[in-house]
């Protein structure tokens, strides 16, 4: 063998074996690091605010959403088969119109058969009282007689009662909103045949606090806002203040609109009753929440170290959100550094 390949042969063995102990020397160093205990207990500087009881003063504004002035159901009282519908969904009509038409040949003759019947016991009763008269029959024939006659008389009533129930009626004036009956089908005494709408006004029904429903008025008027028209102003009427509250001392007050205006039912409006509220109401920064109004939750100082702590809140003020449930007047909760926080992670306070 020539020396030449003896020392390349040499040369690779030594780079292969420097290569090995490189290795070798890094995967120890990164294992001792790995092993190396890291400190969780470092204290993470946050920044705190106290929560504090203020007086909230601001307009009186409650938010609620419209709903038709009123609301009926069109009912069959009878039953039969429908022979005519003189409505369609969206169809305008008035209180008292003929909506339904249902099958009335049987009781027009069952009518017709108790009006010939009437007049047979009509004729019978006179008959009766003549012979009573001159002793030829008995006071027990003529009160049958006249018993028979009355009652085919409450008979027919019946039957004409049920000849007008068979044109179902609107039972209000509006719109119609829902339609489910078509000619041809029967019905049944009781079955919801549409619905009709008095959408020409609308009311919106709002809680209202202790603090405040007593300035407030039946007739009073207030101004309707709706974000589908913004800048655009609304007139309505306080039309009712309940008298009773709940057990959250709010008091169901409800809101008139004379005319629709252009809004419809369902739209989220602002109620503005054009006047001031000033309430109690616990504070903290919005910097202080976590999430979300809609799952709002804080970090609180426990002695050296920050828990979570889940909220519940109130109205938003713009730089503060009252708190109405989770928090007391003293508490500290954190404004910065929360990002760095777990439940229990120590905390140093800084100004």
């Amino acid at each position: 063998m020539k020396k030449s390949t003896i020392f390349v042969i040499v040369a690779i063995l030594a780079i292969t074996a420097l290569i090995g102990f490189r290795l070798s020397s890094n995967k120890r160093k990164i294992d001792e690091k790995n092993q190396m205990p890291t400190n969780t207990n470092v204290a993470i500087p946050v920044t705190v605010a106290r929560v504090a009881e203020g007086t909230v003063t601001q307009q009186l504004v409650k938010t609620g959403n419209l709903i038709p002035f009123r609301e009926a159901s069109i009912t069959a009282t009878t039953g039969g088969q429908v022979s005519r519908v003189n409505f369609e969904l969206g169809s305008h009509v008035k209180e008292g119109a003929v909506l339904v038409a249902l099958d009335n040949r049987l009781r027009e003759l069952s009518l017709e058969a108790t009006n010939l019947n009437i007049e047979k016991l009509d004729k019978d009763v006179k008959r009766y009282n003549t012979l009573l008269a001159g002793n030829a029959t008995t006071e027990i024939q003529v009160n049958e007689t006249r018993f028979n006659y009355e009652n085919a008389r409450n008979q027919a009533e019946q039957i004409k009662k049920q000849i007008q129930d068979a044109n179902v009626k609107a039972p209000i004036s509006g719109q119609i909103v829902a339609k489910d009956i078509e000619p041809g089908e029967y019905v049944a005494p009781g079955t919801v045949l549409g619905t009709v709408l008095d959408v020409n006004r609308l009311k919106v029904n709002v809680l209202v606090n202790e603090s405040d429903v007593y300035s407030l008025k039946i007739g009073q008027n207030v101004r309707i806002s709706a974000d589908v028209f913004p800048g655009k102003k609304f007139s309505g009427r306080i039309s009712y203040i309940a008298p009773q509250g709940t057990d959250e001392h709010n008091y169901p007050v409800e809101i008139t609109l004379p005319t629709s205006g252009g809004l419809r039912a369902g739209t989220f409006v602002n109620v503005d009753f054009s006047q001031t509220s000033n309430q109690k109401a616990l504070q903290i920064p919005r910097s202080a929440l976590v999430e979300s109004i809609k799952n709002p939750y804080v970090y609180v100082i426990d002695g050296t170290s920050a828990r979570q702590r889940k909220i519940k809140v109130g109205r938003d003020m713009g730089d503060t959100i009252e708190v109405t449930e989770g928090l007391a007047a003293g508490d500290q909760v954190v404004t910065t550094g929360q990002l760095n926080l777990t439940d229990g992670k120590p905390v140093t306070i800084t100004k």
